[in-house]
């Protein structure tokens, strides 16, 4: 009976108090207009005056307003709806990009009210740095494909230094904007405390490709937008450091089989997974440290955990973990990428991704399951079972791929923006398309140009994986620069008969650049059935014409307007050459010895200077070896770099020494693909200083293909007798050759970012390769014949 007057009580009380907050909310509206009422009528008439007037034509108006803010609304909204579907059909311009693929970055922003130029961060300026000094680069944005912005975007975080303001105003200004179509923006950070939004950026960016950090699948644009890595302030603009594995012994034991080292957050987005890593730390050979001691206020902020969690912090040296680790962990921060992703990659220490929703870096083309491990943050105490579980065998497979990719695609800035300029031009509707097999075997995407062939057969540094041989014999190239009198004791003369005995050969192709007139027709050696062209060189013709002379034919002019080689995009090629002309100036380039030209059909080339002396017997056997190894360059001459320490700088030289890391051009095998990777590829900055110099090709060749193949050259033994030059009124014994190649070596050095020469004191003798020795005692016997 208590109980049942207690409910009817409460019952009692609750409608009271709900009589009293609705029903007296109702009766204080009630009384103030009774209380108006009894106003006298000239007070009453003052403050009516005062309640807007609703006549109506007010009322007409209103409900106008109403419809356009609506109106306008879902106009605003059919605009995000449509530019968050981007896709290349719908928000990009192919029309841009069919002639070629270059990209116009905008002029700085002009100086403020205050004469300061806009803020641009350290980062930002390097990534357009590598754009500006690139192949891909246009001064002309009627050319462009893509534009980039001038504007600094990668910090959007508001609370940050590096912070641009008033970003959507200086979009509106930009002459080409349109709404960002054709426009990428590149970005690191977005959103701030305390969610750290993906989508913030503090502004629209419309139709605008974003090539953006820490994305995940549920902002990102498939198909249009494309992940990047995350990369600190002190990143390297080119090449930068390499892999840091030195060895791929097996199997690959490691003090630790899994760590991380790294801050953790007390509270706010991105601190569960990081909070629980103590769980599964034994100090043994699991390493999980984090330390709360960041921030201004950590103090305040800290848990019951963090003495103990800042002691055992400071324990462990976090380079010294990366090193001695198979596995690391890749929490989530506050973002879902980490600084750790790069730098476990570089160590080679296989990363353990802890960031449910992440798009991997250039996720399209990267085959990340061949280098990282993906673990689930719900499910964190099963990482240790997981790791433990993978064997040897795919351990170092992981290991070793993640040096490539390291190498490849994120080593430097530039090979970021690269990496995506070259996605992006995939998507091209007539670009041929690189398989996945290319994109993630060394050399790479960015060195494995499409243009070149239509088949991956024809590639140097694919042929012994896809098991196919290189097509047989050579054609050989002779760069004639000085051009004397040719008559039958002339080392040219000498150098085309010892050629046409070779039972490999396919063509010979002279190069001439003298300023002599080319010799009559009766001046040269007969070459019986072998091919022989005449091409004249040129600043202003350079690649209009050639010479051809054959057996019993008149001279012919051949037009080669359209040098090709494989199957070579010809727009591509056309503005490789219109750039290559002003470098050339109105005189002769030594680069074009390295020209592809379309007479060589062979995949081996023979590069010869016009005063080499060899017998017929080195050259075929240097042939031989370079069928072992069509990657590289193989032939006889040989010099070394080495650095300086008094100079500070690199040294180049001609001494013998037990180790070399040059075989020069003037009598090497090498593929011809490195033709067309030289011509198109290479920085037009190092051409032009082997321009400028009249000199260096031969080093610079040998750095690109060092740079390709991670390998260096191959040197084959020649008789006691041989000589570099047989003439002492040579160019390269003028004095100053010496001092120019040095200089150059560390120009070029400095354009690559890095030193890609390898040395090697491995040299190929003929007695002693890969045959018994008495058959090639008979079969190069005049190898071993002093001057003959």
């Amino acid at each position: 009976m208590q109980a049942k007057k207690r409910y009817i009580l409460v019952f009692v009380s609750c409608a009271f108090l709900a009589y009293c907050y609705f029903g007296g909310y109702r009766l204080k509206k009630v009384d103030g207009y009774r209380n108006l009422q009894v106003l006298d009528s000239f007070t009453r008439g003052r403050l009516l005056e005062k309640l807007p007037s609703f006549k109506s034509t007010d009322i007409e108006r209103i409900d106008k307003n109403v419809k356009q803010n609506r109106t306008k609304d879902t106009s605003l909204n059919n605009n995000i709806s449509k530019t968050r579907s981007c896709r290349m059909e719908s928000c990009f311009d192919f029309t841009k990009c069919y002639e070629e693929f270059l990209v116009y970055v905008y002029p700085p922003e002009p100086l403020n009210s205050l004469g300061a130029a806009p803020p641009i961060s350290a980062n930002y300026q390097k990534i357009l740095s590598a754009i500006r000094e690139s192949r891909y680069y246009t001064s002309k944005p009627e050319r462009a494909c893509l534009l980039v912005l001038a504007i600094d975007t990668l910090d959007r975080d508001s609370l940050s230094n590096d912070y641009v303001r008033n970003v959507p105003s200086r979009l509106s200004r930009l002459p080409f904007w349109n709404n960002g179509r054709n426009h990428i923006i590149f970005n690191l950070y977005s959103g701030t405390w305390p969610d750290y939004a993906e989508e913030s950026l503090g502004f629209d960016a419309g139709e605008a490709i974003l090539a953006k950090a820490s994305m995940s699948t549920l902002h990102a644009r498939p198909d249009f937008d494309i992940s990047i890595p995350l990369f600190h302030k002190q990143f390297p603009l080119r090449a930068g450091a390499s892999g840091l594995v030195q060895s791929n012994n097996f199997p690959a034991n490691k003090k630790y089989l899994l760590a991380f080292k790294g801050k953790r957050y007390v509270h706010g987005i991105g601190s569960e997974t990081r909070n629980s890593l103590f769980h599964l730390h034994n100090g043994r050979d699991i390493i999980l440290v984090t330390t709360c001691r960041h921030g201004k206020s950590w103090r305040e902020l800290q848990d019951g955990r963090c003495d103990e969690d800042n002691r055992e912090y400071d324990k462990y040296d976090y380079e010294t973990l990366l090193q001695n680790s198979t596995f690391c962990l890749v929490p989530r921060g506050r973002r879902l990428g980490s600084f750790r992703f790069l730098e476990a990659l570089q160590a080679g220490c296989i990363p353990v991704l802890l960031s449910n929703g992440w798009v991997l870096p250039f996720e399209s083309k990267i085959d990340w399951k061949e280098a990282v491990v993906w673990a689930d943050e719900r499910l964190l105490l099963q990482v240790p079972d997981v790791v433990r579980s993978i064997s040897l065998e795919r351990i170092l497979a992981l290991r070793q791929q993640t040096q490539v990719l390291w190498e490849r695609y994120f080593g430097s800035i530039e090979k970021i923006v690269f990496t995506t300029f070259e996605i992006i031009r995939e998507r091209l509707p007539d670009y041929p398309i690189r398989n996945t097999f290319v994109w993630n075997t060394s050399p790479g995407a960015l060195l494995t140009l499409p243009t070149f062939a239509d088949s991956s057969r024809y590639m140097p540094f694919l042929l012994d994986s896809l098991g196919v041989e290189s097509r047989h014999n050579y054609t050989a190239v002779i760069y004639v620069q000085i051009g004397s009198m040719l008559g039958p004791n002339t080392a040219l003369y000498k150098l085309i008969k010892t050629i046409s005995k070779s039972q490999f050969v396919d063509r010979i192709l002279v190069l001439w650049a003298a300023d002599r007139p080319i010799p009559s027709k009766k001046r040269w050696p007969t070459t019986y059935h072998i091919p022989f062209h005449i091409i004249t060189l040129s600043g202003s013709t350079v690649g209009k014409s050639s010479r051809s002379i054959k057996k019993n034919s008149s001279e012919t002019l051949i037009n080669n307007s359209t040098y090709s080689a494989g199957i070579a995009d010809k727009h591509e090629l056309k503005h490789t050459r219109e750039e290559l002309l002003n470098i050339y100036d109105e005189r002769p380039s030594i680069s074009q010895r390295f020209y592809p030209y379309p007479e060589i059909q062979t995949d081996a080339v023979l590069s010869l200077d016009e005063d080499s002396i060899l017998n017929t017997d080195e050259l075929d056997f240097a042939y031989i070896v370079w069928r072992d190894f069509p990657d590289r360059i193989v032939g006889y001459p040989a010099r070394a770099h080495f650095w300086d320490d008094s100079k500070n700088a690199w040294g180049y030289t001609s001494k013998w020494t037990n180790y070399y890391s040059i075989v020069l051009t003037g009598a090497a095998f090498y593929h011809r693909y490195y033709n067309y990777l030289y011509t198109n590829w290479l920085s037009l900055l190092l051409l032009k200083t082997v321009q400028q110099s009249s000199n260096c090709e031969d080093i610079l060749m040998n750095l690109l293909v060092s740079h390709v193949t991670r390998k260096p050259p191959i040197k084959v033994t020649q008789r006691k007798g041989y000589k570099d030059r047989e003439t002492g009124h040579s160019p390269w014994n003028d004095p100053d050759h010496f001092i120019q190649r040095q200089s150059c070596l560390n120009t070029f050095a400095a354009v690559f970012g890095y030193m890609p020469l390898i040395r090697s004191n491995l040299r190929l003798d003929p007695v002693l390769y890969k045959d018994p020795v008495s058959n090639l005692r008979k079969k190069y016997r005049q190898i071993e014949l002093v001057g003959s």
